[in-house]
């Protein structure tokens, strides 16, 4: 259906004068008529002569009066549209428009103090914006030297003491070799298995050192690539199931892409293993994280699940309302199960296009 297009406010306000004093003007000769203050000859000749006479005057002082009123509260309506124009910009310099002391002069006060208030509003929303950037600057930087600081005391406490140790077993050789060379040769034995483990340990660390974050790419894309780079890398064999098409929300990627990163340094420094299985699905209402290795495991008690890695995990997952499972043993490898539940937001962020 066409919407009917309003009409002017100036032959609107024509009209209304016309038609009002047309009324007027019956009004009053009925009432003189009825009072016999007027005497009507009711032939048609002399009313249609007394009507074109009367009628004349009667519309163009209607129409004299509409155009004025009209006028009048025109120039009143655009002044207050101009203000309100200047300030949808973004202009508050420009205050409402004062009229006397009527109603109109009540409005504009209105009006202003509403200005006022909106004013009030976007000064405090931008503070809050800028507060906002600072306190996420802020914990940009404190994330960053958390972060130093913690592969610092790593590598003080790994890496740099099994340097240290091959140092030492290295000078012994020294003098061993001539005189004991079946214990040299133990000596070297040990200087491998030590590069070895403090090669993965500088694996591990330079993992921590990949974005923390999956940079805008989708969770499975930034998976791949991260078994694609460690495994050029790294000797063990890295197997990924997951479907290309699974979509959650940015924060649940970001958090579960940071555990399977988690999950990858734990296995390089402390499993030994040969083979990882990470497996992500999607059930009805939950996404289940499944990473499995056939490492060296270790005895599941509370000491070992209060160790960095694993505590570190387990926080993410409670973040996303998950539960998370240890199933490991001496010799058996491991296998930690993760549920997270899927919540459908019905907001613009939920949305992937």
């Amino acid at each position: 259906m066409k919407k009917r297009k309003p009409a002017d406010l100036i032959v609107r306000s024509m009209s209304e004068g016309v038609l009002l004093s047309f009324l007027l003007l019956v009004i009053i000769i009925y009432v003189l008529y009825t009072s016999g203050h007027l005497k009507i000859d009711l032939s048609w000749p002399s009313l249609l002569q007394t009507g074109a006479a009367l009628l004349v005057p009667v519309i163009v002082v209607g129409a004299l009066y509409g155009l004025y009123h009209a006028l009048r509260l025109k120039m009143r309506l655009d002044k207050l549209r101009d203000t309100l124009l200047m300030w949808e910009k973004g202009n508050w310099s420009q205050a409402a428009p004062q009229w006397g002391n009527d109603e109109w002069s009540r409005l504009g006060e209105q009006i202003d103090r509403i200005g006022k208030k909106w004013e009030d509003q976007i000064s405090s929303l931008q503070r809050l914006s800028t507060n906002n950037a600072q306190l996420a600057e802020q914990a940009r930087i404190t994330a960053i030297i958390e972060e130093r600081q913690r592969l610092a005391r790593e590598l003080h406490d790994a890496v740099s003491q099994q340097l240290f140790a091959i140092s030492m077993t290295a000078t012994a050789i020294g003098r061993t070799f001539d005189s004991n060379p079946a214990r040299a040769k133990r000596q070297v034995e040990l200087i491998e298995e030590m590069s070895s483990v403090a090669q993965s340990e500088m694996r591990a660390l330079l993992l921590h050192l990949r974005p923390v974050y999956l940079e805008g790419k989708r969770l499975s894309q930034g998976l791949r690539e991260l078994i694609r780079e460690l495994q050029a890398k790294i000797p063990m064999e890295i197997t990924l199931d997951m479907d290309d098409d699974l979509r959650l929300l940015k924060g649940v990627e970001n958090h579960i892409f940071r555990i399977v990163q988690e999950s990858l340094s734990n296995t390089l420094r402390h499993a030994k293993a040969e083979r990882m299985e990470i497996r992500i699905v999607q059930k009805v209402d939950s996404v289940r994280v499944t990473l499995k290795d056939d490492g060296i495991g270790f005895e599941l008690n509370e000491t070992k699940q209060a160790s960095y890695g694993l505590s570190t995990m387990k926080e993410r997952t409670n973040e996303l309302g998950g539960t998370i499972q240890y199933i490991t043993a001496p010799g058996k490898g491991t296998r930690i199960e993760i549920v997270i539940p899927i919540v459908t937001l019905n907001t613009e962020e939920s949305r992937w296009g």
